[in-house]
C-alpha cells in the first residue's frame, strides 16, 4: 500500500506544478478515503500535504481544517511523529487564525508549547517553540493582551539566542518593538526594543543582512514609525533614504532574475528540439549552466536553509517566494505583508515626509506609484480573490480575506487622504473633493475593515469645510471626528482645529467655544508624545490671545511654538502660517521692519507650498506694496477663489497623517 501511496503522491506533484488544483487534491483524497486502510502516519502526512494546498492556493479554510483536525485524531494514537504532530498543530492554529477562533488557537498552540518542552533541546524542538510563540503572540495581540504577546515573543527570542541564530533573533526583537509601537506603555520601553533591533542587527554579518530583504524593510519601517512618533524628522528621514534605496533594489533585482528565467525558459526551449546540432547544444548547455548560476549565486539560502530543515517525507510545506519578503525560514516563514503592499508603505512614507515640506511634485508622483502598485495587484486578481472588486461590499468578504484585504484598503485609504491634504493646499478644491468623495464611497462599501478611517474622513471633511469658509460646518466635521476616535492624540488635533474654526468665526461667543476647546489640551500637551499637539495647541492658543487683544502674550507663545516647529518637526506648512501671524502681530505693536522680513520669509515659504490664498493676503496688504513689487498678476489661480473674510484665517494650522 506504501507503493500505492507513494504513486498517488507523485501524481498530485504533477497536477499541482500543472496548476491543477483540483486534481491534485482528488489524488490525495483517493489515499484518505480509501476502503483499504493505510498506515495511520501515512494519512496524516496526505492530509498535511491536501491541507497545505487548499492554504497555498485557496480560500477554502474550512476544507483544510477538517483535515488537519482528523490529522489531529491520528496522531493522538501514534506515541512518536514529533514533526507531524507540530506541522499540525502550526498549520491547525493558522486555519483557527484564519476563521478568528482565536480561543481554540491559543489553545493549541499552547499544546505544542507543552510537546516542544518535553522533547528535548535539539535544533528542531528550539524552532518549533519558536513558531508556536510567534503565532500565539499574534493570537494574544487579537485579543488585546499586549504584555502576554510580548513575553510569548521574548521567550522566542531567547530560544532563537540559544541556538546561536541572528535571523530568528532580529524576527523576535522586530516583533516586540511592532508591539510596544501598537501600545505604547512608556518611552523607555519603547527606546530599549529599538536599541535592541540596532543591537542585533549590527551582530549579523553584513552578508546575512544583505540576504534579509524583508527583515530590512521591516526594521527599517519600524524605525521610521518610531521616529514618527517622537516627532525626530531628523533621524527618520535616514532610514527613509535607506528603505527607499532597498527598495530601488529590489525591484531592479526582480527585474534582473525575471529576465534571467525567461532567458533560460527561452533556452530550455531550444534544448528541446530534436534536430539541434551536437555544438548548438553543447553551446546552449553551458550557458543554461552559467545562467543556472547567476540564479543560485542571487538567491542564496541564508545560514539555516529551508530545505535543511523540512523533515524528508511527503507532505512538505511548499510556498512560493514570488511577492514575499520572508521575516524568517521554515518552520516560522514569518510575513508581515506582500512584496507590493511593502512597496506601496514605502510610497506612503515618502509622501508623509514630502508634504510638509512642500515638495508636492515628489508627493504626487509617490502617490501615483502607490495607487499604480495596488491597482496592478488588481489587474493580477489578487484584490478580487480577496473580494475587493467593483460592486463587491464587505459582507461578501470570506473571513479568511479581511486582514490581508484590509491591508491593501489603508493604504489606499491613506494615500488618498495625502492627496486631500495636498490639494487643500493648492486650493485645488475641485480634486480635493474628487478624493475625498473616493474615500467615503470605499468607507461606505467596507465600513468595518475601515472603521478607524471614520474619523480621519470627518477630519478631513473639517479641512474642506474650512478652507472654503463654511466655520461652522467645519466645526461640526471636526467635533464628530474626535468623537469617532479613542485616540487622545488625534482627539486633541480635532479640538485645535475646531477651535481655530471658532476663531475665524469671530463672534464672542465663538471666541469662548475656542476657548473651551483649546483649554484642557493647553493643560495636557506635555503629556503626548513627540510634539506635534504641542505646536498645533500653542498655534492655535497665539491666535486666540491675538483675537482677544493680548498681544505680546500671543507673541510669546507663537515664538515658542514657531521654535518648536523648526526645530522638530520642519513642517513648512505650519512654519509659514506661524510666521504669518508673528508678521500681523508685528504689524499690530507697529514694528514695521521685523514685520515685514517675517512676511518676507512667509511669502517665499507660500511660494514654494503653491499656497495661494496667503500669497493673495500677503500682496493685498499695503505695506506689502510698499515694500515689494506688486505680483498678484503672476500666480496662476486655477480655481474660482471664495473670498469670505480674511485669507489669514482661513488656514488651518497643520494637516496631520494620523
Amino acid at each position: 500500500m506504501e507503493a500505492v501511496a507513494e504513486g498517488l503522491w507523485r501524481l498530485a506533484d504533477y497536477h499541482e506544478k500543472q496548476g491543477e488544483l483540483g486534481k491534485a487534491i482528488k489524488c490525495l483524497e483517493a489515499i484518505c478515503q480509501s476502503p483499504v486502510s493505510f498506515f495511520p502516519v501515512l494519512e496524516v502526512k496526505t492530509r498535511l500535504r491536501i491541507a497545505t494546498l487548499l492554504l497555498t492556493y485557496s480560500h477554502n479554510v474550512n476544507h483544510a481544517k477538517s483535515h488537519l483536525e482528523r490529522s489531529q485524531l491520528l496522531l493522538k494514537s501514534i506515541p512518536s511523529c514529533f514533526e507531524l504532530k507540530c506541522r499540525a498543530y502550526s498549520l491547525l492554529s493558522q486555519c483557527y487564525h484564519l476563521v478568528g477562533a482565536i480561543p481554540p488557537q491559543k489553545q493549541l498552540l499552547y499544546k505544542g508549547l507543552d510537546l516542544t518542552n518535553s522533547a528535548g533541546h535539539e535544533l528542531s524542538v528550539k524552532l518549533w517553540s519558536c513558531n508556536f510563540n510567534s503565532q500565539l503572540a499574534n493570537a494574544l495581540i487579537i485579543e488585546g493582551d499586549y504584555q502576554n504577546s510580548i513575553s510569548a515573543l521574548e521567550s522566542g527570542y531567547v530560544f532563537s539566542a540559544e541556538i546561536c541564530y541572528p535571523e530568528l533573533q532580529m524576527f523576535f526583537a522586530t516583533s516586540i518593538l511592532h508591539v510596544h509601537l501598537m501600545q505604547w506603555y512608556d518611552d523607555n520601553s519603547v527606546e530599549q526594543a529599538v536599541n535592541k533591533c540596532d543591537e542585533v542587527w549590527e551582530s549579523m554579518e553584513p552578508e546575512k543582512r544583505q540576504q534579509c530583504v524583508g527583515l530590512l524593510f521591516y526594521n527599517e519601517l519600524l524605525h521610521i514609525f518610531y521616529r514618527l512618533r517622537i516627532c525626530d524628522y531628523k533621524n527618520a528621514a535616514q532610514h527613509l533614504d535607506k528603505l527607499d534605496a532597498a527598495m530601488k533594489a529590489d525591484l531592479q533585482q526582480t527585474q534582473y532574475i525575471e529576465d534571467l528565467t525567461k532567458e533560460m525558459n527561452a533556452l530550455n526551449q531550444s534544448l528541446s528540439r530534436s534536430d539541434l546540432h551536437y555544438k548548438d547544444r553543447l553551446a546552449l548547455t553551458g550557458k543554461h549552466a552559467q545562467l543556472q548560476e547567476q540564479l543560485r549565486s542571487i538567491t542564496r539560502p541564508t545560514s539555516m536553509s529551508k530545505e535543511s530543515l523540512e523533515p524528508g517525507h511527503f507532505g512538505n510545506v511548499r510556498r512560493t517566494s514570488r511577492d514575499k519578503l520572508e521575516l524568517a525560514p521554515y518552520p516560522i516563514d514569518g510575513e508581515w505583508l506582500p512584496k507590493s503592499a511593502v512597496y506601496a508603505l514605502v510610497d506612503l512614507m515618502v509622501v508623509i515626509f514630502s508634504r510638509p515640506k512642500g515638495l508636492f511634485k515628489e508627493c504626487s508622483k509617490r502617490i501615483l506609484s502607490g495607487m499604480l502598485t495596488i491597482q496592478e495587484i488588481f489587474l493580477a486578481e489578487e484584490l478580487v480573490k480577496l473580494g475587493i472588486a467593483d460592486g463587491v461590499r464587505e459582507v461578501s468578504l470570506q473571513h479568511s480575506a479581511i486582514w490581508m484585504a484590509g491591508v491593501y484598503l489603508m493604504l489606499i485609504m491613506q494615500l488618498l487622504e495625502n492627496k486631500v491634504a495636498i490639494e487643500l493646499t493648492r486650493s485645488e478644491f475641485v480634486e480635493a473633493q474628487e478624493a475625498l468623495v473616493q474615500m467615503k464611497n470605499w468607507f461606505l462599501r467596507f465600513p468595518t475593515i475601515l472603521q478607524a478611517c471614520e474619523s480621519m474622513i470627518e477630519m478631513l471633511r473639517g479641512q474642506y469645510a474650512h478652507y472654503v469658509g463654511c466655520y461652522h460646518e467645519a466645526t461640526f466635521h471636526y467635533i464628530e471626528a474626535a468623537k469617532l476616535t479613542e485616540s487622545k492624540s488625534i482627539q486633541a488635533m480635532c479640538q485645535v482645529y475646531a477651535a481655530v474654526s471658532y476663531i475665524c468665526i469671530g463672534d464672542a461667543e465663538s471666541s469662548t467655544l475656542a476657548l473651551d476647546l483649546i483649554g484642557p489640551v493647553y493643560s495636557m500637551m506635555d503629556s503626548f508624545v513627540g510634539v506635534r499637539e504641542k505646536t498645533s495647541v500653542l498655534f492655535a492658543y497665539g491666535l486666540l490671545l491675538m483675537k482677544q487683544h493680548d498681544l505680546q502674550e500671543a507673541r510669546n507663545r507663537l515664538a515658542k511654538g514657531l521654535q518648536l516647529t523648526h526645530n522638530h518637526l520642519g513642517n513648512l506648512q505650519l512654519v509659514a502660517q506661524y510666521l504669518t501671524i508673528l508678521g500681523s502681530l508685528a504689524l499690530a505693536l507697529h514694528d514695521t521692519v521685523q514685520a515685514r522680513e517675517i512676511l518676507r520669509s512667509s511669502l517665499t515659504l507660500a511660494k514654494k507650498l503653491y499656497d495661494i490664498p496667503t500669497q493673495i493676503w500677503l500682496y493685498t496688504k499695503s505695506w506689502v506694496k510698499r515694500g515689494m513689487r506688486w505680483k498678484t498678476r503672476n500666480i496662476n489661480v486655477k480655481r474660482p477663489m471664495i473670498c469670505k473674510g480674511d485669507w489669514l484665517m482661513r488656514i488651518p494650522p497643520f494637516i496631520t497623517s494620523n
